[in-house]
């Protein structure tokens, strides 16, 4: 399927929020992610499955000031 991440386009075949993190490389446990616009929490990555043109926002906290 296709999808959006941080406005770049994927071809992944993962169905879960979950498993896209880990396909697309993304393992720090600090990430806040967003599907269509809705915040997504840790615990429901799992559940939340995906969808042909889905837009997906992965964000990492930086340090510094």
């Amino acid at each position: 399927m296709i999808i959006s991440v941080n406005a770049e386009r994927h071809e992944i075949q993962s169905t879960t929020l979950e498993q896209t993190l880990v396909e697309l490389g993304f393992h720090s446990p600090a990430l806040a992610t967003a599907v269509n616009g809705s915040f997504v929490s840790r615990a429901k990555r799992g559940e939340t499955q995906l969808n042909d043109g889905d837009r997906i926002e992965i964000l990492a906290p930086m340090q510094g000031g």
